[in-house]
């Protein structure tokens, strides 16, 4: 536990970040998993209706500093080569 009082703020600080960026990366993760899972089931027309979403998650995450902008970009990457790749 910190003991100096700018720590113990700090600590507080960064509980309420944690609770407010969650959800933002959470829904991120989820509609990455969902782009993978249909990658690999082979379904690319329906990989690619989900494709905008994943990049608006992505963004968001990046926007709000939960990820860095160049991490956005490599994932949002990936995730469009995995959905033109599958035929």
């Amino acid at each position: 536990m910190p003991i100096i009082k700018s720590a113990i703020k700090a600590a507080r600080q960064n509980i309420k970040r944690h609770e407010v960026r969650r959800p933002v990366k959470t829904r991120m993760k989820t509609l990455m998993k969902q782009i993978v899972d249909l990658a690999k089931g082979g379904k690319k027309e329906e990989g690619m209706k989900l494709l905008p979403q994943v990049f608006k998650a992505i963004d968001m995450a990046a926007k709000k500093h939960v990820i860095h902008p160049k991490n956005a970009a490599r994932k949002k990457s990936l995730m469009n080569r995995l959905v033109a790749l599958k035929k």
